[in-house]
């Protein structure tokens, strides 16, 4: 029976309602996002509000005089709201993505098989808004969250497995010093060797400019340009063709032709990757600080099973920080991630003080 054929029930209306309120609270997240755009991501985020505003009349219609008193949305999507009234970052963008993936259309029969379709692409629309942001952070992101994270379990599974040992507080305390200092400074330099190593790789493997200056002067018959496309990957046919429609459409004896990608595509390559130097500082700064935390009880005094008790409950609960960070940032489950993230860290931790209570043992 079609939803015009019968009468709600009040539940039916409930749900409605809700519906209402939460294309309400949508549309309003995507305009508060619009404002903080220029350009064509502006205009995407506005013809988004204006598409959660066409779902919103359909609810609007079947409630007719039902529809009372506005409700509120639910709290996810004010949450959404506030954080893009406030920032306008990739977090809101990557959680609206999230939001639009749980739309309950598909199996309502009150619906139209049209919003269900809507909030499908809507997903990817946000998907693919926040991937431009994804792409700005990746390279120094990659770097903080895999200090931070190392920072935290290194220094852990160190203070544990010698405190474990039966050390005196003072020796477990500078053990756990001299290891901050000295994963942060190897983090560093090795983020710095590693992400320069790879952009000279892009650079090396990038086109060179100039070799454009020459292809007005090759001989048309030979066409030397067919073995630069065929080592792209190109079929011999097809590098023959394109080659010919690259020399017939060059201008007598001066027009160079770039062979590399284009400059935005290259520069997109690189900026994902990051600076060396932002990469080596951020993983510096994040291992330092992650790695700090499991020596606070010990700074503050604290000595024996209740430093222990209080340096693995600190860094468990930001373990469950940057796995959840990790988990809106990648639109993936905040909560998932935050768990796999204290398990793995928590698992090495512990393996470490129990090989510490095997060596004490030995040595006692």
């Amino acid at each position: 029976m079609t939803t015009a054929a019968r009468t709600p029930s009040p539940a039916d209306i409930r749900r409605w309602r809700r519906y209402l309120a939460d294309e309400r609270a949508e549309a309003a997240v995507y305009r508060d996002l619009a404002s903080r755009r220029q350009g064509e991501e502006r205009e995407i985020l506005l013809a988004l509000a204006e598409a959660e505003r066409r779902h919103e009349q359909h609810w609007v219609t079947l409630l007719g005089e039902r529809a009372g008193k506005p409700l509120r949305g639910d709290l996810r999507t004010r949450m959404l709201g506030w954080l893009a009234r406030r920032f306008g970052s990739v977090f809101v963008l990557a959680l609206a993505q999230r939001a639009e993936a749980r739309s309950p259309y598909a199996d309502d029969v009150d619906a139209t098989p049209q919003m269900a379709a809507d909030e499908q692409v809507h997903e990817e629309v946000v998907r693919a808004l926040a991937a431009r942001g994804r792409q700005r952070l990746s390279g120094t992101f990659r770097a903080a969250v895999f200090g931070a994270n190392d920072g935290l379990v290194s220094n852990l599974a160190l203070v544990l497995g010698v405190s474990a040992s039966g050390v005196p507080t003072h020796v477990v305390l500078l053990t756990g010093i001299s290891g901050l200092l000295a994963g942060a400074l190897s983090m560093g330099a090795g983020e710095y060797v590693s992400v320069r190593s790879q952009r000279e790789l892009l650079e090396a493997s990038t086109p060179n400019p100039a070799t454009g200056s020459a292809l007005p002067h090759l001989d048309v018959d030979a066409n030397e340009l067919t073995l630069v496309y065929r080592a792209r990957g190109m079929a011999p046919e097809e590098a023959a063709e394109h080659a010919r429609e690259v020399l017939s459409s060059l201008q007598p004896v001066t027009s160079p032709v770039p062979l590399a990608a284009a400059p935005s595509e290259a520069a997109d390559e690189h900026e994902a990757i990051g600076t060396g130097w932002s990469a080596a500082l951020s993983s510096f700064c994040f291992f330092a600080s992650g790695a700090l935390i499991p020596i606070i009880p010990f700074l503050f005094g604290m000595t024996g099973t209740a430093a222990i008790i209080v340096s693995a409950v600190l860094v468990g609960i930001v373990l469950l920080g940057t796995g959840a960070v990790v988990g809106l940032l990648s639109g993936a489950s905040p909560l998932k991630r935050a768990v796999r993230q204290l398990l793995i860290g928590y698992g090495a931790a512990a393996a470490t003080y129990v090989l510490g209570l095997l060596f004490g043992a030995t040595v006692g």
